[in-house]
């Protein structure tokens, strides 16, 4: 089946499941978890967090239309936020007249940071410590020879030398190839083993023992075309126009970028990941030479409108709640990613085309008109509109230029 589903959007939920069944192979269960509101049930909730008290559920959305090196995806996506999953599957439509989204991924390296303090000789510790680089490596795949057997595990370490206010500190990084997994919790592991040993090579004390999210080792990068002739001349240098706006002025930079986080955070949302880690890792990436855009934008030698995206992604298909929630199996199964890479290509694909689809709206018929539609309606429903009322009063008070309570409330009782 092909993503391009015409008049998604239109479809009743029974035939929206239907389309989904078919294409991901779901089976009856799985879509009546996918019907029922409160499929994360409060027992597992218990073992996910402290202190529960019940569960809070997002609306999960499919966006359509999606070609990722070559093969069509449905791209589950949960948020609150209106005009979101539309704006991407429109851009994923546009970008499907050139072939779609061609994407590539390093490999799945997370770094640990050891944090070694009061070090009295820093250059003889750096060499002994390298001298000692097998050893050290060998502690901490002694902590994981599952990972180790599935070509993962420990590989490499790297030193730096931090001058600090509190005195210099040395860093060791512990690369560690965690394969399918967003790693966080093999490399805390790994890091507090070898912890010991850095203290007795270097005479300093290990202080931290934890994960970088800024996982610059694993990088993913998409790119795709848009077509002049499919998009216009204008939409092309109005987007370029954005783009440089946001290269130069921070403030502007900060809501482009935030618009590239609106898919991938859904993504990640939707299959368990741990989208606050995700987006510090971004933002971090965009500081590392003066806050910039995550995604970049130019014409070629055709004038067609070229856009691509590249940033650290650390997520996982094992592990976490990428496995204890029922409805992040469900979107791994909806998506039918086989890699932790495979993942993050699609989300970095999905994040380039949010942005593209931002900055057109903006620089076309603006960013209100999407979002009115469904802020109009959620008004409406906030003042105790029901059933076909909700579309009724919402077109209304787009029509009339008033979208607020106090004019639903009194269309209500007309």
């Amino acid at each position: 089946m092909k993503s391009n589903i015409s008049g998604f959007h239109k479809l009743t939920l029974d035939e929206r499941f239907k389309i989904v069944k078919e294409f991901a192979n779901l089976n009856d269960e799985e879509v009546e978890l996918l019907k029922k509101t409160g499929s994360l049930n409060l027992e597992t909730a218990n073992r996910m967090i402290e202190n529960v008290i019940g569960t809070m559920e997002l609306p999960f959305g499919i966006a359509t239309n999606f070609v990722i090196n070559n093969k069509d995806y449905l791209i589950p996506m949960v948020l609150d936020e209106p005009s979101v999953v539309a704006a991407a599957s429109y851009a994923a439509k546009l970008a499907r007249e050139s072939g779609g989204f061609v994407t590539s991924s390093d490999e799945p390296i997370m770094i640990g940071q050891i944090q070694l303090v009061n070090v009295n000789d820093i250059e003889n510790s750096i060499q002994r410590i390298i001298e000692n680089k097998n050893e050290i490596i060998k502690i901490a795949n002694e902590k994981d020879p599952t990972l180790l057997k599935y070509g993962g595990g420990a590989k490499d370490i790297e030193l730096k030398l931090i001058e600090t206010q509190r005195g210099e500190m040395l860093l060791v990084h512990l690369l560690v190839d965690v394969r399918d997994a967003m790693g966080a919790n093999v490399v805390h592991t790994m890091a507090e083993a070898i912890a010991p040993k850095l203290e007795e090579i270097s005479g300093g004390k290990a202080r931290l023992k934890i994960v970088s999210n800024l996982a610059t080792k694993r990088l993913v990068r998409a790119k795709t075309m848009w077509l002049k002739d499919v998009i216009g001349d204008d939409t092309i240098e109005g987007v370029l126009d954005a783009y440089h706006l946001a290269l130069s002025d921070p403030y502007r930079c900060a809501t482009h970028n935030k618009g590239i986080m609106n898919g991938i955070d859904a993504v990640a949302l939707a299959t368990g990941n741990d989208f606050r880690a995700i987006e510090a890792g971004c933002h971090a990436y965009a500081s590392l030479n003066g806050y910039k855009p995550l995604t970049k934008y130019e014409k070629d030698k055709k004038g067609n409108l070229v856009g691509s995206i590249e940033i650290p992604l650390a997520v996982g298909i094992v592990g976490g709640a990428t496995r204890t929630n029922p409805m992040a199996r469900i979107a791994l199964k909806i998506l039918g990613v086989k890699s932790s890479n495979e993942l993050a290509e699609v989300m970095a694909a999905v994040g380039l085309a949010q942005n593209f689809a931002a900055l057109r709206a903006i620089v076309t018929e603006g960013i209100q008109k999407g979002h009115m539609g469904l802020h109009a309606r959620n008004i409406a429903i906030m003042a105790g509109a029901t059933g076909d009322m909700i579309d009724k009063i919402a077109e209304r008070m787009i029509r009339e230029g008033d979208i607020s309570h106090e004019r639903a409330t009194a269309l209500l009782k007309l």
